[in-house]
């Protein structure tokens, strides 16, 4: 029977596990340096997390990804919405956390489509209804027009976004203004 977990000693190898991305990127990140930075041995982490992408997914779900918490704004104005929401984002994912963080988030899906599809739901879940509520107001007020699948467009803002902080290039105010303007162009009612 495996020992139950100390949650002293999770907790030190999940902060680890952050610090380490942070400082270094994922691709980065060894079982030999968390267990070091925790002061573990490798045989603890292997007996609790099968690899280093279920240690950040742990790390992840019990932790804050920027720009998660960036809301949609929700003024008479549409276009200023979306183009705050894409900037607030957009600059949460250019500090090197926020991007480390994006492009570990790819990582951990691939190698663990369950543990992607949990930090998927936590993470992009909440800023999909965040735009999906947004829209829906746009749309009662007659802004957008009645076909629009406001679940869809969410999916969209977030690849968007998501894409250029993988890229390692932040939307700036110009890019902003474009992905905007053409979805505005897209779903204006009338």
């Amino acid at each position: 029977m495996p020992r139950p977990r100390s949650e002293k000693i999770r907790q030190s190898v999940l902060a680890a596990m952050r610090r380490a991305l942070a400082a270094e990127g994922y691709e980065a990140v060894t079982i030999e340096g968390l267990a070091a930075e925790a002061e573990v041995s490798k045989q603890t982490i292997y007996r609790w997390w099968p690899s280093k992408a279920a240690i950040l997914g742990e790390a992840l779900l019990e932790g804050a990804l920027p720009g998660a918490a960036d809301p949609v704004p929700a003024t008479a104005d549409l276009s200023a919405d979306l183009r705050a929401w894409f900037t607030a984002v957009s600059d949460g994912l250019a500090q090197p956390e926020g991007l480390a963080v994006a492009r570990a988030l790819i990582a951990v899906t691939t190698a663990d489509p369950a543990l992607g599809a949990a930090l998927n739901e936590r993470f992009a879940g909440p800023i999909a209804a965040g735009i999906v509520e947004r829209i829906d107001t746009a749309r009662a007020a007659g802004d957008v027009r009645a076909d629009v699948d406001a679940t869809v467009l969410a999916e969209q803002f977030i690849a968007v976004a998501s894409y250029e902080a993988l890229l390692g290039r932040p939307l700036d105010r110009d890019r902003v203004e474009a992905v905007v303007g053409i979805v505005l162009r897209g779903i204006a009612a009338g």
